[in-house]
């Protein structure tokens, strides 16, 4: 995890987003993850963006995974998705997401629908803690890699986990071949 300095993340509630806190105190006990295995770490705002964190921090693209809000309509109805996949990919919007959609045509959510909807930073977004009827897919990727960092839900944070629990967020559903390699 690079030069990271992570500690539990209900250590330290104050470095996640409200609806992160919330979903992590409310970590269901069953769930293959321990809660205490995900962790935290505070990072500099200006350096949350995937490439300038992982130069910054020492961590590999293969660790980081990004979370991307994607949107479409259907019936004059806004359907809204979290897409997680590695930095070393992206997400097929326009083939996978948008046939899971079910929608005739799908992109990146605008910035302010995205925070407000998400109740997240733009550029910190998670998919921990996002609205229960947004469907998390995740790729097989990121639940084959043993540690990934993701977003906090803010820019001055990361979170550190297992890549197998983000597979089993509640919403979530492992899509092989979401993305592509970038």
């Amino acid at each position: 995890m690079g030069t990271l300095k992570t500690e539990p993340a209900l250590t330290r509630l104050d470095l996640l987003a409200p609806p992160v806190a919330a979903a992590l105190q409310d970590w269901p006990a069953e769930a293959p993850v321990d809660v205490d295995d995900v962790l935290v770490a505070p990072i500099d705002a200006d350096l949350a963006d995937t490439a300038a964190f992982c130069e910054a921090y020492g961590v590999g693209l293969e660790e980081s995974a990004n979370c991307v809000v994607v949107a479409g309509k259907r019936g004059g109805e806004i359907r809204y998705a979290a897409c997680v996949v590695l930095a070393t990919t992206r997400a097929d919007v326009n083939g996978v997401v948008r046939k899971l959609l079910d929608v005739r045509k799908a992109s990146f959510a605008p910035m302010a629908e995205a925070v407000e909807s998400s109740g997240m930073e733009y550029g910190g977004i998670t998919p921990i803690g996002l609205p229960a009827d947004w469907p998390v897919l995740v790729d097989s990727r990121v639940i084959a890699t043993p540690h990934v960092i993701i977003g906090s839900g803010v820019r001055h944070s990361k979170i550190a986990l297992p890549g197998p629990a983000l597979g089993a967020l509640p919403g979530a559903r492992v899509v092989e071949g979401l993305a592509r390699p970038a």
